[in-house]
């Protein structure tokens, strides 16, 4: 039976795996995939890796040293793999689309949260205080959404805005001119949206889409929400922003500096990253743990796909779902 050395391991990965495979031996491994731990994935063909593993060029040589021939992306993104030093040496198979919904819908939960206090309302009657003192909000309907992204996941959000009675502008490189959405250029976006909710992958042209000349075209009501990745932001910027009262709020569910913090318990920790630390102290900051994928639809495509892939390498197969270096 072939083997997969299965690495940063959570209990909801298990189960799932388990409960649908069938035709492999799975090797499950807590610790994440980077140079140092590749060596547990010795007398097995494939490794399963997720988004905040390191797959950096000592990575990938030390697993081809083992007879690795396929690294399982258990999720779409790809942007932490050296996809050049894996040229020729192995196969990078992902996850290309698990739920749409899922990560659209937490994107909505996210706005409706920051919007409406939700958080702190329920703190405050865990005490029994039920004072709306503090709690405003606003109204969606006839605001202005701006969607960075119109792929699957930022086209299901649009529809969400849309059944909010909410206008919706959007900027992407590849524009659908048949899709009924208002295509405008970034700059105009910052400028008129009232919420700007990002769904782009991550990129050279897109790392920092938002810094601190994005910001300084904002409304100062305006509220950001990530449910991408971390890097599409500067954090440093955004954090100033919020500190001067540029912005009226940020909803995150991805961070630039999550590898080792998100996905993990660090409550009996001190966390020495003090942005994140300062970012999680502002009431007008909602911090989710990379947990937009996270419904039971998303997890059985997650991993009936991601079995599939190494099913179809396997049987010498087309890669659908193949990744490869553009270079």
């Amino acid at each position: 039976m072939e083997r997969i050395a299965f690495f940063d391991t959570k209990p909801y990965d298990r189960e799932w795996f388990d409960r649908i495979n069938k035709n492999f031996e799975i090797r499950y491994f807590e610790a994440r995939l980077r140079p140092e731990s590749a060596g547990l994935a010795e007398g097995c063909r494939a490794v399963c890796a997720f988004v905040n593993d390191i797959i950096n060029a000592r990575t990938i040589d030390r697993l081809v040293e083992l007879g690795v021939e396929v690294i399982l992306m258990r999720c779409a993104g790809y942007n932490n793999i050296a996809l050049n030093a894996a040229k020729g040496k192995l196969k990078i198979l992902r996850v290309p689309a698990y739920s749409p919904y899922a990560v659209a819908e937490h994107a909505m939960g996210l706005i409706l949260a920051l919007n409406r206090k939700i958080p702190r309302a329920y703190i405050r009657t865990r005490d029994f205080n039920f004072s709306l003192v503090g709690l405003m909000g606003f109204d969606l309907h006839g605001k202005t959404a701006g969607v960075i992204g119109t792929g699957k996941i930022g086209r299901v959000f649009i529809d969400i805005c849309r059944g909010f009675g909410m206008d919706v502008i959007a900027c992407d490189p590849h524009p659908d001119s048949s899709s009924g959405i208002e295509y405008v250029d970034k700059d105009e976006l910052f400028k008129r949206s009232d919420i700007i909710s990002l769904h782009c992958p991550l990129t050279h042209d897109t790392r920092y889409i938002i810094d601190e000349g994005a910001i300084a075209l904002m409304k100062k009501s305006v509220l950001i929400v990530n449910t991408s990745r971390g890097q599409l932001i500067d954090s440093e910027a955004l954090l100033s922003a919020l500190n001067e009262k540029r912005i009226g709020g940020a909803a995150l569910d991805v961070y630039e500096e999550e590898s080792g913090l998100f996905f993990e318990d660090n409550s009996d920790k001190i966390v020495t990253d003090e942005v994140i630390s300062l970012l999680v102290s502002r009431p007008n900051v909602i911090i989710t743990s990379h947990q937009a994928f996270l419904t039971e639809e998303a997890m059985r495509n997650i991993t009936e796909v991601t079995l599939q892939n190494y099913e179809d390498y396997l049987q010498g197969k087309q890669l659908d779902n193949e990744v490869k270096s553009k270079e």
